[in-house]
């Protein structure tokens, strides 16, 4: 099942306060970059984030949920609603993750 625009534009006005949150198309689904890297998702409705080791603090009793078939398990983020939760949690696990890989040419 692909996530709705809807879903996706609702998850997006919840990050507003943060600046540089993107996302590309995929398969149906959202990835969502916050300043230029992937911190998640949005699949089958859902907004799935990496475990990086701040999330899981943030969240210790989160759900870890596929985000598709073959894939690495993800956080489930319950309190969408939640404007500054939702930025106090990209902006810990920011320093975490990878930067973003070069292209090759």
């Amino acid at each position: 099942m692909a996530s709705s625009k809807e879903y996706l534009n609702f998850i997006l006005e919840q990050l507003s306060e943060l600046e540089d949150v993107s996302y590309r198309t995929m398969m149906g689904e959202y990835i969502i970059y916050y300043r230029g890297k992937v911190v998640g998702g949005i699949y089958d409705d859902r907004f799935l984030v990496k475990p990086a080791r701040s999330a899981v603090a943030m969240m210790p009793n989160a759900d870890m949920e596929l985000p598709y078939e073959g894939a690495k398990e993800m956080l489930l983020v319950d309190d969408v609603e939640n404007k500054e939760f939702l930025r106090d949690l990209l902006d810990a696990m920011y320093e975490e993750l990878p930067a973003p890989k070069k292209k090759k040419k």
